[in-house]
């Protein structure tokens, strides 16, 4: 199915830009000549030479944080958003988040009288061979080597009284812009679909032998393969790929497409353009500029780069300048206008250049920056930041966007503007007044919040994604500026400062792979039924019935596709299932980063089993945990909704106990299912941690961190609830520790991997030898950079001794287990058991008793009994 078309809106007669002329041509500014400023060097994540490289041991009655599952895909249906939480009722549908407006229901998949039993064991009158393809096991839940896939549960339960239990839930997370390495899944020819509902060929498919044809999975309907599937055995057919793997890559790199260039190197065509604040002062700008330098010597040579500055103006730097840095300039207070944008578009300047032809421009330009010199307070400087992205996004149109729309212009990948911001928006368009108490500012907002949304879905539109890094102590006003980075599929970053944590995301949001129109279609068995979907996206505007008929499946527009980033589909049972199987198939439709056109086509089989005893023990705690909490997150939008959800969360734990647990003989309290051990501890994570707890101080960073973990990889997204602890040894290897307060051992040091930020903590006793403890610090700071290499956003890194003040961030997020008694310590906490008595004794005596319950405590609270660690 093609992508669909998106309409070419221009800045003329979109409602939401202003046409208007601003003050004529832009005039060249000369800048005065460069101050040297300071650089650190790009930041490497190579090991220390000095320290000892570290290794990572767990012991085995310590449960490993990595998740094993590899699992399959999903179908359709969405309604109105979810009300209170209550467990005790079956789940009602809930609204897909990116969804705007009602849907109308969509039609049942088509299924014929004729349809064949694919679930059952080769029973057929017709001809028709049963094919699972070289003893494909019957739970299988592996997609290739990577997981592209992860259900909540390798089984489904037959009843959907029980399915359909919505305190434990049952779902999937899709990463679909994950990279595979070539192999023999990637196929270079037009897939083989189903003429009814557009399903894909795949490895679960019955195939008739010598006719070659098959039936779907989904619909149960037979199709031709136009002779390409006649073979002599079921052994040949494993020679095509969809037949053999559950997961195929469709590749089309030729000519088909208007406007295809073939390139070695795709950044040729998608270029990044840097938009910077210049009303900073002279600490942040310093910092600033060592990022910027540092960031361009980081660029492949080939990479085309733009700089625009934004203040009161937006000053546009020319790289046909070899000499002295020059801008040419427009007015900030209103959007550009056609005119303006022409004489700076079709004028002598570049604006574009590669970075083997401008690097030395590049770092002149950023040495010439100056700090603010007005005596103005930071918050309440004028910045056009909304005026300063439309002009980047006009210069990456460039000339093409006054061709005719019949031909349209494709870059390898999506392109980059990449804001970085010290304060908010509050001049021209898109802008808020300086101050809260301006009488207006309610409406003001509510129009900011409008049009930058308008601006993020232009970049979407025209494949640029805007990414946002924010740093310093001036308020940027998160809820103004986040709508742009959204809608457009890009993100939006705090930071402390300029320095070397923003330096590494500004380096790694210009090098991370984008594709672009991409597309996500969903079908599943007509058993299951998709109630809700948390992610980068938007319902797809395309009319699928034109092409397949009976074709149910979900369509969702993904705003850019990244390996950084899932979508959480959470399901259910229509009813009781039928047959032994549900199947599962996801298609993602996009174009990479080398122009190729790719259909990437995920199957999954799950068996349905009647035992729950079976379906909890093929249920995958970390999944389940990471889709509960994007569903939970969706609906804290704010502090107070933060506060119901720790109570929605305790809810959830009552029901999943009374619904899959035991009660506990001459008792009221409910035994929690060992089978799921994990999850109440995993929860307990999410429930005090900065995601829904009160350890994080400012609205801002939380909204910030809410946005971040909706649209996050699975990897990011568990480490974000349930922080990863290693305790430093000697001779430089690591113990993963349960994340318990009982780690923090004086004469330990220990690293917190938490997602967004990692922590090092030194105790007392090891910070007191300074040889010990610069040893030990050099392995945890060269581990925690290993851990993190390819994340985005990069985390920030901090280290501190115990008892300092900055070592309640490291506190704050450890379960803590000091108040339980002994026995319970040492079931939970294992690494116990290898203390003396006088180390044990110092270790209790460590501790600062205060009110925060342990999670045996919180659990009994609940009338629920701790289940017994696995």
């Amino acid at each position: 199915m093609a992508n669909p078309p998106q309409p070419n809106v221009g800045y003329s007669n979109n409602p939401s830009y202003s046409s208007e002329s601003s003050t004529s041509l832009s005039e060249k500014t000369p800048i005065p000549p460069p101050l040297i400023s300071p650089k650190f060097p790009p930041p490497t994540f190579q090991q220390d030479q000095t320290a000892i490289s570290p290794s990572i041991r767990s012991p085995p009655n310590v449960l490993s944080s990595s998740n094993g599952v590899k699992s399959g895909s999903p179908i359709s249906h969405l309604s109105t958003p979810p009300g209170p939480p209550v467990f005790t009722s079956p789940v009602r549908p809930a609204a897909v988040p990116f969804r705007a407006s009602p849907v109308t229901p969509q039609p049942l998949a088509f299924s014929s009288g004729s349809s064949i039993p694919t679930s059952s064991p080769p029973q057929f009158s017709n001809g028709l061979v049963d094919f699972p393809h070289q003893g494909v096991p019957e739970d299988s839940a592996h997609v290739g080597e990577a997981p592209f896939v992860l259900f909540s549960a390798h089984k489904v339960l037959k009843q959907k009284k029980q399915a359909n239990v919505p305190s434990l839930g049952f779902g999937a997370l899709i990463s679909p812009g994950k990279e595979i390495s070539p192999g023999p899944q990637i196929i270079q020819r037009d897939p083989h679909r189903c003429q009814s509902c557009g399903a894909y060929a795949n490895i679960y498919c019955s195939v008739l032998l010598g006719s070659g044809q098959w039936q779907c999975i989904i619909c149960r309907k037979l199709n031709g393969s136009e002779g390409e599937y006649i073979a002599p055995s079921k052994e040949d057919l494993l020679n095509f790929p969809e037949l053999a793997s559950t997961m195929v890559d469709y590749v089309q790199t030729g000519n088909k497409r208007p406007g295809f260039v073939p390139v070695s190197d795709s950044r040729t065509s998608a270029p990044i353009v840097l938009v910077i604040d210049e009303c900073l002062d002279e600490p942040h700008l310093q910092h600033l500029q060592s990022s910027l330098h540092a960031f361009v010597d980081s660029l492949p040579p080939t990479t085309r780069i733009g700089i625009v500055l934004y203040g009161r103006t937006v000053s546009v730097y020319d790289f046909s300048e070899e000499l002295v840095a020059s801008a040419d300039v427009l007015p900030g207070e209103k959007s550009p206008s056609q005119e303006s944008l022409k004489g700076l578009i079709y004028g002598t300047g570049i604006y574009l250049s590669p970075m083997h032809a401008s690097l030395p421009v590049a770092h002149a330009i950023f040495s010439s920056l100056r700090p603010y010199k007005l005596n103005v307070a930071e918050a309440s400087r004028d910045r056009c930041l909304g005026t300063a992205v439309e002009v980047a996004l006009a210069i990456i149109q460039g000339p093409s966007a006054e061709i005719s729309r019949g031909v349209i212009k494709r870059s390898g990948g999506n392109s980059r503007i990449i804001v970085c911001a010290g304060g908010p928006n509050t001049y021209g368009p898109g802008s808020v007044p300086h101050s809260f108490s301006h009488p207006n500012y309610p409406h003001m907002e509510k129009l900011a919040l409008k049009w930058m949304e308008n601006l993020g879905q232009e970049a979407h539109r025209h494949n640029t994604v805007v990414d946002i890094l924010c740093a310093g102590t001036c308020p940027v006003r998160i809820p103004v500026l986040q709508p742009l980075a959204k809608a457009s599929g890009g993100v939006l970053v705090l930071h402390d400062d300029f320095g070397e944590a923003f330096g590494v995301n500004l380096q790694r949001a210009a090098t991370r792979a984008a594709g672009s129109h991409g597309l996500l279609e969903i079908r599943c068995s007509d058993d299951i039924l998709i109630t809700q979907v948390v992610g980068p996206g938007e319902e797809a505007h395309v009319d699928t019935h034109e092409t397949f008929k009976n074709d149910t499946s979900l369509c969702i527009q993904m705003l850019s596709v990244e390996e950084t980033q899932s979508f959480s589909l959470s399901m259910e049972t229509k009813g009781d299932i039928k047959s032994d199987y549900v199947f599962f198939q996801f298609a993602i439709q996009y174009s990479n980063v080398y122009q190729a056109d790719i259909s990437r086509v995920i199957t999954v089989r799950l068996p349905v089993v009647t035992s729950v005893s079976a379906y909890l023990q093929s249920v995958q705690d970390e999944v389940a945990a990471v889709l509960i909490a994007k569903r939970t997150l969706l609906r804290a939008k704010n502090y107070s909704d933060a506060i119901d959800m720790r109570k929605t969360i305790d809810e959830r734990i009552k029901d999943i106990a009374l619904k899959f647990g035991s009660q506990v003989p001459k008792s009221k309290l409910y035994r929690f299912s060992k089978e799921i051990s994990l999850l109440p501890e995993l929860l307990f994570h999410l429930r005090r941690g900065p995601l829904l707890g009160s350890i994080v101080g400012h609205e801002d960073e939380r909204s910030v961190l809410r946005n971040l973990f909706l649209n996050a990889s699975f990897d990011l997204s568990l480490r974000m609830i349930a922080p990863r602890c290693l305790m430093h040894r000697e001779g430089g290897t690591f113990e993963e520790l349960p994340a318990y307060d009982l780690a923090m051992q004086s004469d330990a040091a220990v690293v917190l991997d938490h997602g967004t930020d990692v922590f090092i903590w030194l105790g007392a006793e090891l910070a007191a030898d300074e040889g010990k403890s610069a040893a030990a610090l050099a392995a945890c700071r060269t581990l925690a950079e290993e851990l993190t290499e390819q994340r985005f956003p990069a985390p920030r890194i901090l280290a501190f001794k115990e008892g300092s003040s900055q070592a309640r961030y490291f506190v704050s997020r450890l379960i803590p287990a000091h108040r339980d008694p002994p026995y319970e310590q040492e079931a939970r906490f294992p690494q116990l058991r290898s203390l003396t008595i006088e180390q044990r004794t110092k270790l209790k005596s460590s501790f600062i008793h205060f009110d925060d319950p342990s999670l045996c405590e919180w659990l009994r609270s609940l009338k629920v009994v701790p289940p017994e660690p696995s």
